[in-house]
């Protein structure tokens, strides 16, 4: 803990929203603490910057950014009548600020290879949890609004909804720092048609052309730089080392990493198995481990590792074809064979550079709605209160399928 006399009201610049203001000593204590520090340390897109070179905010950037959203949208909800108790909206801004605190290092990467058997909301959980016993019980109300146990169900929404503040923030701030215009939303806009119905949340019915701009720059950014094939293949790469690395520390066999590193490689975990001891290692793990990690491997004896590894630091990717329809199991066998018949690789080997898999872009879900609320007080789906067409299009899932193969490699 910093010192009593440390002046912890203080103001953060940003470049998007300018001055960012510490509501309290409490949630600066969370700031400061080696658990939310890591967020400094975790990519908020991951190998976008692979396509984006500016794309190299943090999870820490984002996290400001969401606290300083909830504080305005606090604000704009009691202007107009709607209770918020102090207790209420403080709750809202550490559960805002932690949302994202369970994201692993190159953010789903780690899920999908290492760090399996629990999903980065319920690691979030065990983290606030944890400094909820740090700090005598002061979260709470953060968690029972994080669970969705609290009985208001408009401060959850505003958490986690089709139009929470994490959204806000993340388009904007993805937006800004990528280049992509079009998904530049106006956040304040979206926050100052804000209101609450019947313990929901509602946009007045004057704010559904941003609500509709919102959604639209949602579809373009997913499509445009979220599920871009360049940064797309790289993950699934980053994937793949993290996988052979498992593969061959389950054999015993040594691979440089840093303890935290090691111990998830060497090492099963689940929902039951992750205590304390784990979260603290856990909590050691970010973007620089993997990085320095990886750019060892490029010299390792085994050499699907050091070959992948290799073109991740180099940018030297596979190649990714994305269709319309679902890439057949007899194609993809097909084009693994044609690896091995001249790269003398074994099945499993040659499934490292050639694979599969599928995207889905769904700008918006009809089962979940946002609610337009007109001035008689009725309350409409926005596809329907829209004159907007292309609404009712974004509403149906987009799915796509892919194959990646070596650049070397002509598919069949």
């Amino acid at each position: 803990m910093k010192n009593s006399s440390t002046n912890k009201l203080k103001i953060l610049n940003d470049p998007i929203y300018g001055f960012i203001r510490i509501p309290n000593s409490l949630i600066f204590d969370i700031i400061e603490h080696a658990s939310f520090q890591r967020l400094r340390r975790v990519s908020q897109m991951g190998f976008s910057n692979l396509v984006y070179p500016g794309a190299n905010h943090t999870r820490f950037h984002h996290a400001l950014g969401c606290l300083h959203l909830m504080q305005k949208t606090i604000n704009v909800l009691r202007v107009k009548g709607i209770k918020v108790s102090e207790e209420e909206g403080n709750a809202l801004c550490i559960a805002i600020l932690l949302h994202d605190i369970g994201h692993g290092a190159f953010s789903h990467a780690l899920e999908h290879s290492i760090v399996t058997g629990i999903t980065h909301e319920e690691i979030s959980l065990k983290y606030m949890q944890k400094l909820n016993e740090e700090f005598s019980g002061q979260l709470d109300l953060a968690i029972e609004i994080f669970t969705g146990k609290y009985p208001r169900f408009f401060l959850q929404q505003l958490i986690s909804s089709q139009l929470d503040i994490d959204r806000l923030d993340y388009l904007k701030r993805d937006s800004f720092y990528t280049g992509v215009a079009e998904g530049n939303i106006s956040s304040d806009r979206l926050i100052a048609m804000m209101n609450v119905v019947d313990d929901e949340l509602v946009i007045e019915k004057k704010g559904i052309y941003s609500v509709e701009k919102f959604l639209i720059a949602r579809r373009l950014m997913y499509w445009q730089v979220y599920l871009h094939k360049t940064s797309l293949v790289a993950e699934h790469m980053l994937v793949k080392v993290l996988m052979r690395a498992k593969e061959l520390a389950e054999k015993n066999i040594e691979l440089f990493s840093s303890s935290s590193l090691h111990f998830f490689l060497y090492n099963k975990t689940n929902k039951e198995n992750f205590d304390t001891a784990v979260l603290e290692l856990f909590s050691k793990l970010d973007d620089y481990d993997i990085l320095s990690a990886i750019k060892e491997w490029t010299n390792h004896s085994d050499k699907i590792i050091s070959n992948l590894s290799n073109m991740i630091v180099n940018r030297d990717l596979l190649k990714i074809e994305i269709y319309n329809q679902e890439v057949s199991e007899d194609y993809l066998l097909t084009n693994m064979h044609k690896l091995m018949n001249t790269s003398i690789l074994t099945k499993k080997e040659a499934s490292y550079f050639v694979f599969k898999g599928a995207i889905s872009n769904q700008a918006y879900n009809k089962l979940q709605p946002i609610k337009i609320v007109n001035k008689k007080g009725d309350l409409e789906d926005i596809v329907e209160a829209s004159d907007q067409l292309n609404l009712q299009a974004l509403s149906k899932p987009v799915r796509k399928f892919f194959i990646c193969y070596p650049k070397k490699m002509e598919l069949a």
